[in-house]
């Protein structure tokens, strides 16, 4: 799994291979379990997180026990609060394995520390994190311009597989809408599809 994370890393720029081993020193590799959690609300985010294998889910829950799906962060992708992690402060989130994962974690000093000595590192940190905004403006839009039939389109062209790996209501709550409206939705396409 650790050369999965070389090839992600050397597909987005250029790094030396003792920049690589640097990188890795200062991960902390994790199996979970199904329905873990990484994060509890109240927690502070103490990790970045990066997905080798497996699948999380970023979630809220309202004071009513509903819970509002934030993200799914699926095989090379990054998952945070990035809130909670940069001003130290406690989650209103959580994060938790959706299947059996693995992942690899960083402290705030360890990724500090490999920032100042591999800028490369840095600047792909800083792209990363202009392209999660990108696309968190991207789903505002969504959500408030787009029908049920266009949030489930943009939603399995965005996460293709997403729908075999999670319950339907957790899909829905992602979307903004209600389970039977996504299943409406989800039969109507199958129909016409």
């Amino acid at each position: 799994m650790i050369n999965q994370f070389d090839h992600y890393l050397r597909s987005k720029a250029q790094f030396t291979d003792d920049e690589l081993q640097q990188i890795h020193a200062c991960s902390i590799p994790l199996n979970l379990r199904r329905r873990q959690l990484l994060l509890r609300e109240g927690d502070v985010c103490r990790h970045k997180i990066f997905v080798l294998g497996g699948l999380l889910r970023t979630y809220r829950v309202r004071a009513d026990g509903i819970e509002s799906t934030m993200r799914f962060t699926i095989e090379n992708g990054w998952s945070i609060d990035h809130e909670s992690y940069v001003d130290q402060t406690p989650s209103n989130y959580r994060i938790e394995a959706m299947e059996e994962s693995s992942v690899l974690l960083w402290t705030r000093e360890a990724m500090d520390e490999l920032f100042d000595e591999i800028p490369t590192f840095k600047l792909l940190s800083d792209r990363l994190r202009e392209q999660s905004m990108n696309e968190s403006l991207q789903r505002i839009f969504i959500n408030i311009s787009y029908t049920a039939e266009e949030k489930y389109d943009a939603f399995v062209n965005a996460f293709p597989d997403v729908f075999r790996r999670v319950p339907l209501h957790m899909v829905a709550s992602y979307l903004g809408l209600s389970r039977e409206t996504l299943s409406r939705v989800r039969h109507k396409h199958h129909r016409v599809g």
